[in-house]
């Protein structure tokens, strides 16, 4: 089995070294491809403005200065020699990937990339980074088995599964639960004005460690009750409910004011 790492925290990361070590558990035909900077919430951001460079960092490893899903592509036609990857594995993600977040995660579009280019993808993130002794031994744990039972398992072409592991002692992870996408009734994100050095105010984004109140059955409650997640995820997002419901309301003829 050919398989294609990626990530979004960069060439450099911890992550993707322990998702090196999950891969070559699973075959020594393995082949990186990632950003040569951090490029965390770049979604499924394609660099059309200005060249991308490649560099090669050692063999069958590569980083590029676009995104996670510019690196896919690339890794697919140009930089994987021979023959095409059979699995994408994105990650493995500093932090959780969750919710409504995996619509800006860049480790989920690096999963999405291959599915939209046929390959079987699989986005893989390590719950933590905010709490004493996080690490990546839950990820590296489990992961090689749960990605081998994927594949042989199987899922259809246009589902990506989205792998989240829980911080804490692996001796306590027990469980691995399939789960739906939860979204979550609190507010996480918000932008903390700053003042530089010049008194001239700027904006950082980042995240409040808040935990929401998430369903019996989302990825979020997993997570919080230390299990395993994996969520098949679709990229079509049509409300079919909605959809039915306007049919009948907007169909035919344009309305005009």
């Amino acid at each position: 089995m050919r398989i294609l790492l990626t990530n979004d925290d960069g060439i450099h990361a911890d992550g993707l070294e322990a998702l090196e070590r999950i891969a070559a558990e699973l075959s020594d035909d393995v082949w990186v491809v990632a950003p040569e900077y951090e490029r965390s919430g770049a979604s499924r951001a394609l660099t059309l403005d200005e060249p991308i460079r490649v560099r090669k960092v050692g063999e069958r490893k590569f980083s590029t200065t676009g995104t996670p899903t510019d690196c896919v592509m690339l890794g697919v036609h140009e930089l994987v020699t021979g023959k095409r990857p059979d699995l994408v594995l994105s990650g493995v993600n500093r932090g959780a990937n969750l919710a409504e977040d995996v619509t800006m995660s860049g480790t989920v579009a690096g999963a999405i990339e291959g599915m939209a280019l046929g390959i079987p993808s699989i986005a893989l993130s390590q719950m933590g980074f905010y709490e004493p002794g996080t690490s990546f031994e839950a990820s590296e744990t489990f992961g090689p088995g749960i990605v081998k039972r994927l594949v042989e398992l199987g899922w259809p072409g246009d589902v990506v599964l989205n792998v989240n592991f829980p911080n804490g002692p692996v001796d306590r992870i027990t469980e691995v639960e399939v789960t739906r996408q939860g979204f979550r009734d609190v507010h996480v994100r918000h932008a903390e004005r700053r003042t530089d050095l010049r008194g001239k105010e700027y904006y950082w984004m980042g995240f409040r460690m808040e935990k929401s109140s998430p369903a019996d059955g989302t990825d979020l409650h997993a997570l919080y009750n230390g299990k395993i997640s994996v969520t098949p995820l679709h990229i079509d997002l049509t409300h079919m409910q909605t959809v039915r419901d306007l049919k009948g309301q907007l169909g035919g003829v344009p309305p005009k004011v």
